[in-house]
């Protein structure tokens, strides 16, 4: 029983670590590996240093999925010597690290402060020469604590430049915006200007109508009446009247056109200045945020310039 249970987690395990049969191929017998063959193995690593590393990795996956639940820690302990934090370095190692013939010289501490980098941008980090205080040095060359600070510095530049670019952006925004608003602002201050010049045409048109009407009820007034003697004078005096009064109604009307002109005008020359100094203000508030981001912009590139430029070149690359 106990065979048969670590064959399948064997072959489990071979199968995640892509020694799996190719598509196509039938699935050879399983490859019977029992504990002490892995312990072997990682113990032979272990005196071999260098790449080995990869070899301790996997054989400590291969060894945690064999062992039953309870034997995985004494066996740590007891049979290869280790932790189960290093034991969980390597086989992260042994997971992740693509390329193994780097470690010869690398070792594994180094390798695993690599990780903190994405896969596709380690190859170029391992070949890049980089500044430690002062001093061109490549990652083999570096100490542990030196390629901690250069890979730490590489995250600062990489953050300094998207902020950098997040400011620009922000400044860009903020005068796009400026620019719409007034736009905006200039189109309702021209429909307000027309509203105004036709509102003040109107007040023209009816005051000299009611200069007119007042000029023909005046003469009417004074005109004289050339009537027969046969005329009825009070029929004559009627129709005087009754024309009067056709006349004031005509220039209470004018009168009363001409007041609602007025106020009209005096509306929309108020929501013209009303409008006028919106726009001063929204212009003032918006300059002030385009000068705070263009200068948070151009404060944010100048104090990371020297750290984001080495980076900068080799992506450009």
């Amino acid at each position: 029983m106990g065979s048969g249970k670590n064959s399948c987690k064997t072959a489990a395990v071979m199968s995640l670590l892509g020694k799996g049969p190719e598509q196509g191929q039938a699935a050879p017998a399983p490859q019977v590996r029992d504990i002490e063959t892995i312990t072997g193995e990682i113990l032979a690593a272990k005196r071999a240093g260098g790449e080995a590393v990869i070899t301790i990795g996997r054989g400590l996956i291969e060894a945690k999925a064999l062992l039953s639940h309870g034997e995985w820690l004494p066996w740590l302990t007891e049979r290869v010597e280790y932790s189960e934090r290093t034991a969980q370095r390597f086989m992260l190692l042994a997971r992740d690290w693509s390329n193994p013939s780097a470690l010869t010289d690398l070792g594994a501490t180094k390798a695993l402060q690599l990780l903190a980098l994405p896969e596709s941008e380690r190859d170029a980090f391992l070949r890049e020469t980089h500044q430690v205080d002062g001093e061109e040095k490549t990652v083999i060359d570096m100490t542990s604590r030196e390629l901690d600070r250069a890979i730490k510095e590489r995250d600062e530049a990489l953050r300094a430049a998207a902020q950098a670019q997040a400011d620009q952006k922000a400044a860009d925004e903020a005068r796009e915006k400026m620019a719409a608003d007034m736009r905006l602002a200039n189109e309702r201050i021209a429909g307000l200007s027309a509203e105004v010049e036709s509102r003040s045409a109107d007040g023209k048109k009816w005051q000299k109508e009611i200069a007119r009407l007042e000029a023909e009820l005046f003469g009417l007034k004074s005109r004289p009446v050339e009537v027969a003697v046969q005329v009825d004078e009070k029929a004559v005096e009627a129709a005087r009247r009754e024309a009067e009064a056709e006349m004031r109604e005509k220039l209470d009307k004018a009168k009363a056109a001409q007041e609602k002109a007025r106020a009209e005008l005096m509306e929309a020359n108020s929501a013209l200045q009303r409008v006028k100094l919106e726009r001063e203000q929204a212009e003032a508030e918006l300059r002030k945020q385009l000068t705070r981001a263009e200068k948070k912009a151009a404060l944010t590139a100048s104090a990371d310039l020297v750290l984001s430029k080495e980076l900068f070149d080799r992506t450009q690359e």
